[in-house]
């Protein structure tokens, strides 16, 4: 099978050919001006991930919500999961940029970490 994909690895963003084995695994990657085009390819084929951005409810704050986002990618799988336990999240104030308002969400082993203040 053939697969088309942008390669969102560097700003470049080359238009990759991946041909796939019948195990969904990658055994070539055309179009890739560099080798982690390849590793991309390679990567979102088998096991797709993405940051998590969004906003954490707060109580007793200056403002409503406060920014988050996940402390590295989760498994692309996982973001409904996620965003469910967060939008069931309250947190209280003060919160500071750097704070962990959730361990190990989703038992990914990832964190939900708020990127200003409340």
């Amino acid at each position: 099978m053939i697969k088309e994909m942008i390669c969102v690895s560097c700003p470049i963003g080359c238009m990759l050919t991946v041909e796939l084995n019948e195990n969904n695994i990658p055994v070539s990657v055309k179009g890739n001006t560099c080798k982690r085009g390849e590793q991309y390819a390679h990567d979102e084929c088998t096991n797709p991930v993405r940051m998590l951005t969004t906003t954490i409810k707060v109580s007793g704050g200056k403002l409503s919500v406060v920014p988050v986002k996940t402390s590295k990618p989760i498994p692309k799988g996982k973001m409904f999961d996620c965003m469910q336990v967060i939008n069931n999240e309250v947190v209280d104030a003060p919160v500071k940029m750097g704070d962990v308002l959730i361990c190990n969400i989703c038992d990914t082993g990832v964190d939900i970490v708020a990127t200003n203040e409340d």
